[in-house]
């Protein structure tokens, strides 16, 4: 008896494949959970309604911030992630301090996830123990 061989190579990992989590299975009147928002996306949306609110097109605010327009225009879309320079810089062009320009961008996030956030600390319980100090 011979026993025929397989062409393909056999692959033995080294490691077990990590486990990959079951999507969420939802149904036809369930809504899929809300993912919060990346910081880049909420900065880009504050800097252009800032922007707006102010009547200015990108080429001036670039221009004042000495970057450029299409950097503006991606960072203003959520496409690019600038460093903390350009973002002074952007939000000095537009009268704000990056104090004021974060500030907003939290207040924008705080507002997004209000509805699914669940609390930063444990709810408060008693405890009727006794406590040892040294």
């Amino acid at each position: 008896m011979s026993e025929r061989v397989s062409d393909e190579a056999r692959v033995i990992p080294l490691r077990p494949a990590p486990a990959r989590p079951a999507p969420p299975e939802s149904g036809p009147g369930e809504s899929k959970e809300i993912k919060e928002p990346l910081w880049r996306d909420l900065i880009g949306e504050v800097l252009r309604h800032e922007r707006r609110a102010q009547d200015r097109t990108l080429k001036d605010v670039a221009d004042a911030a000495r970057i450029s327009l299409p950097y503006l225009s991606e960072i203003e879309r959520g496409r690019k992630e600038a460093s903390s320079e350009v973002l002074a810089a952007a939000a000095q062009a537009l009268g704000l301090g990056l104090g004021d320009l974060l500030s907003l961008a939290h207040g924008e996030l705080t507002r997004r996830t209000a509805a699914y956030r669940r609390p930063a600390t444990a709810p408060y319980r008693s405890y009727d123990g006794l406590c040892l100090a040294a």
